[in-house]
């Protein structure tokens, strides 16, 4: 009896990690570039502290570029403008380093090496990719966006860090 016990618990636990593994979300990103090629690829996580992006990137000029969460899932080339501003739930003022700041969607600059070529992972605690207002997979979507410049993390509404060289939709088709 105690061993049916012990087995009946075995499996109960087994079964609830399975659940939890199934249960985490995981998106894949492909960037372009304002040409359509590939650009990059990103994969986003749910995590505990919120959405973890890995991302590696390509043929950037060497230094630091804006990095942000766009509200909509569109990135129609050249100037991927379709993606429209920062991901911004509770409106917000732009910046990590504005007092009234920051979207959801402000992440720190990228710094592309003398290659061109950029690997970061962060954690983006103000979203996820489960249901609310601060889901990156609602209706429209959402998009990740390279910048040409970098973001000065202050400036309303986008850090002034020029055009949009990569963009990449986040969505969970």
């Amino acid at each position: 009896m105690i061993r049916m016990a012990w087995v009946a618990l075995a499996l109960f636990l087994s079964s609830t990690i399975v659940c939890s593994r199934a249960s985490a979300q995981t998106v894949e990103v492909e960037l372009i570039n304002p040409q359509g090629e590939t650009a990059g690829h990103a994969t986003l996580t749910e995590q505990p502290a919120g959405v973890g992006i890995s991302l590696q990137a390509w043929k950037l000029s060497p230094g630091p570029h804006g990095f942000h969460i766009h509200a909509v899932g569109r990135c129609d080339p050249p100037a991927f403008l379709s993606a429209r501003g920062h991901f911004n739930p509770h409106e917000k003022k732009h910046g990590l380093k504005n007092p009234d700041g920051a979207h959801a969607g402000d992440l720190p600059n990228l710094v592309a090496g003398p290659d061109g070529i950029v690997v970061v992972k962060t954690v983006v605690s103000n979203v996820t990719l489960g249901p609310g207002m601060h889901s990156l997979l609602s209706r429209e979507g959402s998009a990740l966006v390279i910048h040409a410049g970098p973001d000065d993390e202050q400036t309303d509404p986008a850090g002034n860090a020029g055009a949009r060289i990569a963009c990449g939709v986040i969505s969970s088709r």
